[in-house]
C-alpha cells in the first residue's frame, strides 16, 4: 500500500500544490504523511517550481509530527532559503541540520554555503566552509561562486589558488566544469589578461573546452579584459554553440566599437539557421546599427519585432528608440516611445539623451519633467543625459539647477560624468573660473573626461596658463594618449607661442604618439561605406575627388572660405587646404550625394569630432546641392539644412 500511495504522489502537479485545495485534500488522503521520503518529494518539487514559502512550510510540518529529517530533506529546505534570501529561516535550518548530526555532510554544508552567499552573509559562508574536513569539488565551487555573486571576484580567484594547492597536495585533481565557470566568471570581473590565460591553461589541461558554459564564459573573460579577438577564437573553435554563444559574440563586438563585426556574425548566424535569434540577439544587433548608423538594418530589425509581437516588450522598445536616436531618426524614436504603454527608467533616459545629442535640450527637459510627474525616479544615466543635453545647448543655468538638485532631492551623489558635463557646460560659455573651481571641489578624483572638457574649453577661450594645468594633469593620467599634446600644442599655436609648438611635436615623436584614425561611415542602399582621411581605397574615390573638385568650385563662388586652423602649422596655406579637403566626412557625404536620389537626407557617422573647416563645408553643401545633411560625431548631432546648423555652431 506504502509503493501505491508515494507512486500515486508522484503523478500529482505539485507546481499547483500550494494554491490547489483539492490537491492538498489528495496529499491528506492519499499519501503516507509519516513517510519522510514523500515530504522530501513535496519539498523539493515545491522548491524547483519556485513556491518556497509552501517548501519551507512543508518542512515545518513534517518537524510538527516528529518525522526525522534524513540528508535529502535539508538541502532542498535550504535551497528554498536561498531562493527567498530568508537568512533567519535558513540559519534555523543549519541548526537543525547539526541536531541530527550532518555537520559533516558534504550534501548539506555546500548547500548552506550556497545559502549564505546567496543571503549575503559571506563570513558566515566562509566560517563554515573552513571546518569542512574533506571538501569536495561542490564544497569549493559553493564557495567561489559565493564570492563570485558578492563581488569579491579576487578572493574567489585566490581561493581557486587554494584549491589547486590542496589537490595537488593531495595528488588528485577534483575538477569539474562548474567550477572553471565560476572561476572564469571571477575573471570576468577582476578583467586581467593573465589571470584569464592561466585559467584557459587549466581549461585545455582537463579537456573542458568543448563545455559550452565554459566556452561562453571563457569568451566573456577575454573580452572583460578587452581581448575580443581572443574571445572570437574561443567561439570559432565551439564544436557546438547555442544562442547565449552567438549573442555573447555579437554583444562582445557591439559593445567594444565593432559594429560591423558584430553585424557579420548575425548575418552568419542567420545563414547558418541552427539556432534561433530571440530578444537579446535582436537588442544586441539594434545596438550595432546605433554604433554603425546602419539604419536600414535597425528598420528591417523594428519590422521584425512586431510581426513576433514583441513591441510590449520594454527593452526592445527601448533599444529601438536608442538605435533610432543615434542613426539620426529622432522623431521616429519619439514615435515608438509614444508607443509604448509601459515605460521604465532606462526608456525615458534613452529618450532624453536622443534629444540631447541633436541638440534639443529643450525636448529634453520636457521629457525629464514628464518623467518626473509620471512618478519614475531618475537614476545615474539619467542625470548624464539631463546634464549632457544642456551642456550641447549651452543651457548653464538649467545645468546648474539640476546638478544641484541631484543630491538633496533624489539621492544621487554626482560622479566623474556629472562633473565633466558641468565642466564642459561653465567652459565652453566661458565661465572658466568656475569650472576650475568645480574640479578643485570634487568629491571624487577627477579623471580623463573632466580634464579633457576643461582643456577643450581653454583652446577655445585660448586661456592658456589653464591649459597647460589640465593638460599637466591629463599627461599623469594618459601620457600615451596624442589628442591631449595636440590640443594643447594648438593651444600654443594660437598663442603664437611657437618654441612651445616646437617641444610639444618633438615630445609627440619621441614619445612615438599617434592621433587615432578618423573614419567616416555612411550608409547607401542597404550597405555601409567607410572612408578614412585620404581615402583612396574605395572603388568609386576618383569619381569622388572629381566631385569634390567640382563642389570645391561652387563652394567658393557662395562664399566659402576654407578654415585650416585645425591642420598643423609647420605647413603653407595651399597644403592645408589641400588636406581638409579630403577629411573623411567630405568624402563620405561626396559618395552620399553621388549615391542616392535627389532629395534624400546624406547621414554620416564620424568617430572623432567634426573639424571646423568640415563644419563649415557642410553648411554650403547643404545649400549648394540642395540636400539635408546629418553628420554624428563623437560628439553630437549636427542637422545641416539650406545652410544652417541645428548646433548653431556651438559644439
Amino acid at each position: 500500500m506504502r509503493i501505491f500511495k508515494t507512486s500515486l504522489f508522484s503523478w500529482v502537479h505539485i507546481k499547483h500544490f500550494s494554491t490547489n485545495p483539492n490537491l492538498r485534500i489528495f496529499f491528506n488522503k492519499y499519501v503516507d504523511k509519516t513517510n519522510i521520503y514523500a515530504w522530501n518529494r513535496v519539498i523539493a518539487e515545491l522548491a524547483r517550481n519556485g513556491d518556497s514559502i509552501e517548501a519551507l512550510k512543508a518542512f515545518s510540518s513534517l518537524r510538527k509530527l516528529s518525522l526525522k529529517p534524513n540528508r535529502s530533506t535539508f538541502p532542498c529546505t535550504i535551497k528554498a532559503c536561498s531562493a527567498i534570501s530568508d537568512v533567519t529561516s535558513g540559519k534555523q535550518t543549519h541548526q537543525q541540520s547539526l541536531v541530527f548530526g550532518y555537520e559533516n555532510d558534504l550534501f548539506v554544508s555546500s548547500a548552506l554555503i550556497d545559502m549564505y552567499s546567496k543571503c549575503h552573509e559571506l563570513n558566515d559562508a566562509r566560517k563554515l566552509f573552513d571546518t569542512i574536513l574533506h571538501r569536495n569539488v561542490v564544497s569549493w565551487t559553493s564557495m567561489i561562486t559565493g564570492y563570485v555573486q558578492n563581488d569579491s571576484a579576487h578572493k574567489a580567484i585566490s581561493l581557486f589558488k587554494d584549491f589547486l594547492n590542496e589537490n595537488e597536495f593531495n595528488g588528485e585533481l577534483l575538477m569539474d566544469p562548474v567550477v572553471m565557470v565560476s572561476v572564469l566568471s571571477a575573471c570576468s570581473r577582476v578583467s586581467e589578461l593573465g589571470i584569464t590565460k592561466g585559467v584557459h591553461g587549466f581549461v585545455i589541461k582537463n579537456g573542458y573546452e568543448e563545455e559550452l558554459n565554459v566556452g561562453n564564459t571563457l569568451m566573456d573573460a577575454y573580452a572583460k579584459c578587452g581581448d575580443t579577438g581572443a574571445s572570437k577564437r574561443v567561439f570559432d573553435k565551439m564544436s557546438w554553440r547555442d544562442v547565449v554563444s552567438w549573442n555573447s559574440i555579437i554583444a562582445i563586438y557591439a559593445q567594444n566599437g565593432q559594429s560591423m563585426e558584430a553585424l557579420k556574425v548575425f548575418f552568419e548566424m542567420l545563414k547558418r539557421g541552427d539556432v534561433s535569434y530571440n530578444v537579446v540577439t535582436l537588442t544586441t544587433v539594434l545596438l550595432a546599427c546605433a554604433h554603425s548608423g546602419a539604419l536600414h538594418l535597425g528598420k528591417c530589425i523594428h519590422e521584425l519585432v512586431i510581426k513576433m509581437g514583441l513591441e510590449e516588450n520594454v527593452v526592445m522598445s527601448t533599444s529601438i528608440i536608442d538605435m533610432y536616436c543615434k542613426c539620426g531618426k529622432i522623431k521616429m524614436a519619439r514615435k515608438t516611445f509614444d508607443g509604448m504603454k509601459e515605460k521604465n527608467v532606462k526608456s525615458w533616459t534613452a529618450m532624453i539623451a536622443g534629444y540631447g545629442t541633436h541638440g534639443l535640450a529643450e525636448e529634453a527637459l520636457a521629457v525629464f519633467y514628464e518623467m518626473r510627474r509620471a512618478g519614475v525616479q531618475p537614476n545615474y544615466i539619467t542625470f548624464v543625459s539631463v546634464l549632457a543635453a544642456c551642456r550641447h545647448a549651452g543651457l548653464v543655468e538649467e545645468g546648474r539647477n539640476c546638478f544641484r538638485a541631484m543630491s538633496p532631492e533624489f539621492g544621487i551623489e554626482p560622479g566623474a560624468e556629472h562633473y565633466s558635463c558641468m565642466v564642459d557646460l561653465f567652459g565652453r560659455a566661458g565661465f572658466l573660473n568656475e569650472a576650475y573651481d568645480l574640479i578643485k571641489g570634487m568629491k571624487v578624483k577627477p579623471d580623463f573626461m573632466v580634464w579633457g572638457a576643461l582643456l577643450a574649453a581653454c583652446r577655445i577661450h585660448k586661456h592658456v596658463e589653464l591649459g597647460e594645468i589640465s593638460a599637466k594633469k591629463l599627461f599623469e593620467l594618459d601620457s600615451s594618449n596624442c589628442g591631449y599634446h595636440l590640443l594643447l600644442s594648438n593651444l600654443y599655436a594660437d598663442a603664437g607661442r611657437w618654441d612651445a609648438v616646437a617641444r610639444m611635436k618633438v615630445s609627440i615623436k619621441e614619445n612615438g604618439l599617434e592621433k587615432p584614425p578618423g573614419f567616416s561611415l555612411v550608409e547607401a542602399k542597404g550597405r555601409i561605406h567607410i572612408f578614412l582621411v585620404g581615402d583612396k581605397e574605395h572603388p568609386q574615390h576618383k569619381e569622388i575627388y572629381s566631385y569634390l573638385e567640382m563642389l570645391s568650385v561652387k563652394m567658393h563662388e557662395a562664399g566659402y572660405v576654407p578654415d585650416t586652423t585645425s591642420v598643423l602649422h609647420d605647413i603653407d596655406e595651399e597644403e592645408k587646404e589641400s588636406v581638409i579637403r579630403v577629411h573623411s566626412e567630405k568624402l563620405a557625404v561626396a559618395f552620399g550625394i553621388m549615391n542616392t536620389v535627389p532629395g534624400t537626407t546624406i547621414q554620416v557617422f564620424k568617430n572623432l569630432r567634426v573639424c571646423g573647416d568640415c563644419h563649415k563645408a557642410m553648411r554650403f553643401i547643404s545649400k549648394t546641392v540642395h540636400r539635408d545633411i546629418v553628420v554624428r560625431d563623437s560628439k553630437r548631432f549636427h542637422h545641416f539644412i539650406n545652410g544652417t546648423c541645428s548646433c548653431g555652431d556651438y559644439w
